[in-house]
């Protein structure tokens, strides 16, 4: 087994290594070269193979998991323990954002033009949040409309939060029904193995998938972008680093789990959401390994993953907020106060929440900066490099979202240690 996971892992690697050196070939043949489009083509497939299982998986998940916790005595323990280390993790996220933006100042040193000062086209609220938990229809869809030269282009995309909603609400009907809701249930258990079936089959493409979306992203940002917002660019990066590789480790000794086992089985997982800068697209494998990894029981990884990708953004909604919002403030030259700093704090752990359904760390970026009275034009001095910032923020919000079920499961003594050893060479393999 361990030769299995090593040898998944090392196809991954390889992978990424590829995948890096053909994005700068591929640069420098120009972004318009057959390497580069293929490239492309190749890692926008992955991740909408991957994109096409949330939907089923999450919905089936959900409802199997409704129907198991109804047996468990500490379920609504679990799920109170759940949104308290949701708030824990993004308490600690936060403070280190505002303490490295006072230490470096990006703001003061940033050579970036205020003529990029541009409001951006969506913002975040807290009526979003009540409107986004109510769904437009059973299916959760919602349609939207871009506007490209003279023609207009309406796509449909699922609001995985609503999604979660009725699945919550039909899950417990179906219980409440009794025998009624057992052939729906035995129904919905099936489809739920057959789903995750296919999941181990597009899993196993991961290497392929990594690779061609990291060499794509070398051919769309390079990192030359990054020049005229450094010290900003540093701040966010250095709170990323501290807080996937220090404080999570330390949460993870606390409670008696082993880092070095932890990112062993959750890596895949991370890698996937730096590359893809998607939590959802990095939801199917986040749940495998959470599950099959990290030996977190079903019953209750159904339930918190698609929570947490939806909820639980430690890099989107807690270090990257709070560091922007700082530096808009120093670029204007706007004084901070105390109760500004309880306003920031506030804002990324209530948040995210907030802005789930919606797409991007701006909206939550905007949310921060109105609720702070700082001029939203100052989220667009930052657009430039927020694609490449988006990379880090995405590894840490997926592996946060790995991390809560895991310090919950094994407070609560709900973790499978043979799983937990078997590691994620199963994921790969099965």
């Amino acid at each position: 087994m361990q030769t299995l996971r090593r040898s998944f892992g090392l196809q991954v690697l390889i992978g990424m290594i590829a995948g890096l050196a053909l994005g700068f070939v591929a640069r420098g043949t120009g972004a318009g070269s057959g390497l580069a489009e293929t490239l492309r083509i190749v890692g926008e497939i992955f991740v909408q193979l991957l994109k096409t299982l949330v939907v089923p998986l999450v919905f089936t998940a959900i409802i199997a998991s409704i129907a198991a916790l109804r047996d468990l005595d500490n379920a609504r323990r679990l799920v109170i323990s759940t949104l308290a280390w949701f708030a824990i993790t993004a308490l600690i996220a936060v403070s280190i954002g505002i303490v490295l933006a006072l230490v470096i100042q990006p703001g003061v040193t940033a050579g970036v033009s205020a003529a990029s000062a541009v409001a951006p086209t969506t913002a975040g609220s807290w009526l979003d949040f009540l409107r986004g938990l109510v769904p437009a229809n059973i299916l959760g869809l919602e349609a939207s409309t871009k506007l490209t030269d003279d023609t207009a282009r309406t796509a449909l995309s699922f609001n995985v939060l609503q999604i979660i909603v009725i699945a919550i609400t039909i899950g417990i009907a179906a219980v409440r029904i009794g025998d009624a809701g057992a052939p729906f249930l035995a129904f919905n258990a099936s489809a739920l193995a057959l789903f995750r079936r296919i999941l181990r089959w597009v899993i196993r493409l991961t290497p392929i998938g990594t690779g061609a979306l990291l060499g794509n992203a070398i051919v769309r940002y390079g990192w030359q972008s990054l020049s005229a917002l450094g010290a900003f660019s540093i701040a966010v990066y250095a709170g990323l680093a501290i807080v996937l590789f220090v404080v999570y480790p330390l949460l993870l000794l606390a409670n008696g789990l082993s880092p070095r086992r932890f990112f062993a089985a959750a890596w895949p997982a991370i890698q996937l959401g730096f590359v893809s800068r998607s939590s959802i697209a990095a939801l199917p494998v986040t749940e495998d390994v959470v599950e099959r990894g990290l030996g977190v029981p079903r019953t209750y990884a159904a339930f918190a993953v698609p929570l947490a990708a939806t909820t639980k953004m430690d890099g989107c909604a807690a270090i990257y907020p709070a560091v922007s919002a700082i530096f808009v403030a120093q670029y204007y030259g706007i004084p901070l106060h105390a109760a500004d700093y309880v306003l920031i704090v506030l804002v990324s752990v209530l948040g995210s929440s907030a802005t789930a359904g919606l797409t991007g760390a701006v909206v939550m970026l905007t949310l921060t900066l109105s609720t702070l009275g700082l001029p939203l034009e100052g989220a667009g001095l930052l657009l430039a490099i927020d694609p490449i910032l988006d990379m880090g923020r995405t590894a840490v919000n997926v592996a946060g979202q790995a991390l809560v079920p895991t310090i919950v499961a094994k407070r609560q003594g709900l973790l499978d240690p043979a799983l937990q050893d078997a590691g994620t060479a199963q994921a790969a393999t099965a």
